[in-house]
């Protein structure tokens, strides 16, 4: 009798040595756990705040660009010429393509609206009141160069590059080319349309 007791209060005891020390462990796995993931959330954050720095770097050497372009012609154009700016409809058509994503013939219909921020001429594409891509944008000789290209964080890299060279106050036409990757193109044809006032 005094055996049997002796041995469950042994076995008792080793059943709470071993919970305990189970516990002890499972506890030391979730601090290291943690202490990856406070890691982790330093590497993410200093990250973002080295994918910001670079966006404000990529966007002051964008409008130095954009200035000098301007300067190269005598003048800065802040402002889109009365017959250029406010809001068209467009019509973009697919001309010829070795991107996957486009075929020849692929019609899109958008607005755009050619207006400025404090330091630049852009062009905004809106599809149902939602704004869908903002071009920077040169303004001379009677040619609108436009140009939007994806943040290097995004999977796909695209490129798009506008010449917009028959200009009038009614009707704007060009062409669009667009890569991807740098390993395919895709040829568009540019028509915009004067949206009319609604006086």
């Amino acid at each position: 009798m005094i055996r049997t007791t002796t041995t469950y209060f042994f076995l008792f005891v080793f059943v709470l040595l071993f919970a305990a020390c189970y516990d002890k462990q499972r506890e030391q796995q979730l601090v290291q756990r943690e202490q990856a993931l406070l890691e982790k959330e330093k590497q993410f954050a200093l990250k973002e705040t080295e994918y910001q720095a670079l966006i404000k770097m990529r966007d002051s050497l964008l409008a130095r660009r954009m200035a000098d372009s301007g300067k190269k012609d005598g003048m800065v154009n802040v402002n889109w010429p009365p017959e250029i700016a406010g809001l068209w409809n467009g019509k973009v058509v697919c001309t010829e393509s070795s991107c996957s994503d486009y075929v020849a013939g692929d019609v899109r219909t958008d607005v755009w609206e050619f207006g400025s921020d404090s330091s630049q001429l852009v062009a905004k594409v809106i599809n149902n009141k939602k704004l869908i891509r903002v071009y920077t944008a040169v303004y001379n000789n009677n040619q609108a160069r436009l140009h939007f290209k994806t943040d290097a964080a995004t999977d796909k890299q695209v490129e798009m590059n506008i010449l917009l060279n028959e200009i009038s106050a009614a009707k704007i036409k060009g062409l669009r080319i667009l890569t991807i990757d740098d390993k395919c193109t895709a040829k568009f044809s540019v028509e915009l349309s004067r949206v009319p006032n609604k006086d």
